[in-house]
């Protein structure tokens, strides 16, 4: 019986890296982790959606949506929900094989 890594398993299923159907398994799949990260570090300074969503100007339910990937967010309402709950960002670009890190 042959056995298929991963890669081999997303590339045969999903789609080969850069389709759009792979592109969009990404996205999902960084969206997930980013709400879970969310949800986490809320309970962890006990932080109700509400309190949440006051610190950052937004309501409850964008919270929610957020913590539950139910819907994209932008990238200026990310950061402040971690600036609200006070953690520390930091984007890696790469352009052309050059790195750039946003603190």
């Amino acid at each position: 019986m042959k056995t298929y890594t991963l890669s081999e398993m997303k590339d045969k299923y999903i789609g080969a890296p850069g389709s759009v159907d792979r592109e969009a398994y990404e996205y999902e799949l960084r969206m997930d982790l980013l709400g879970r990260m969310i949800r986490s570090v809320r309970q962890e300074r006990n932080l109700t959606q509400e309190q949440l969503g006051e610190l950052v100007g937004v309501q409850k339910s964008q919270i929610s949506k957020l913590e539950s990937s139910s819907n994209s967010a932008t990238l200026d309402t990310i950061v402040k929900v971690f600036r609200a709950l006070k953690a520390e960002i930091h984007f890696n670009i790469t352009v052309d094989q050059r790195k750039f890190c946003i603190p």
